[in-house]
C-alpha cells in the first residue's frame, strides 16, 4: 500500500503533516493501483464492512494521504487503510456491485450517496 502511493508523482500525492486541506473532502479506504490508467487511483471504501464500494480518482485531485491503522479480518489479515483528501469539485467514479435481473436490483438500495461516502464536508 505505502510502496503503491510512494510510486506515485510527488507533486501529486504528499503525506498530511498539518491540517487537512482546505477546499478538500476526506474518504477513508484501501488504495490499489488503477489496472490501466497510470494517472487513475482506486479505493476500496468500507473493505470490510457489508455495503463496500470501489471508487476511482484522478491522482491529480488527490490532494493528501494519511496512513490510519490497518484493519483486520476474521482471519488475522491486516488490510492497509489511508485517508485521503480529495480537491472538491473533482470527478470521481464510484462503482457498486449489483444483481442482473431485469430489472437491475442494486445490491445498495438505501445508501445515502451523500452522507454514506463522505467523512468531512
Amino acid at each position: 500500500m505505502e510502496s503503491y502511493l510512494e510510486q506515485l508523482p510527488r507533486n501529486s500525492i504528499e503525506k498530511r503533516h498539518n491540517s487537512p486541506p482546505k477546499n478538500s473532502v476526506a474518504f477513508l479506504g484501501c488504495p490499489r493501483a488503477h489496472p490501466s490508467e497510470k494517472d487513475k487511483l482506486l479505493l476500496v471504501y468500507d473493505p470490510l464492512g457489508v455495503n463496500p464500494a470501489l471508487m476511482e480518482f484522478k491522482v491529480a485531485d488527490v490532494l493528501f494521504v494519511e496512513d490510519i491503522p490497518r484493519a483486520v479480518t476474521e482471519a488475522g489479515e491486516g488490510i492497509p487503510l489511508v485517508k485521503i483528501w480529495v480537491r472538491r469539485g473533482a470527478k470521481g467514479v464510484l462503482l457498486e456491485p449489483f444483481e442482473v435481473d431485469d430489472p437491475i436490483q442494486f445490491v445498495n438500495k438505501g445508501r445515502d450517496k451523500r452522507g454514506c461516502l463522505l467523512l468531512e464536508k
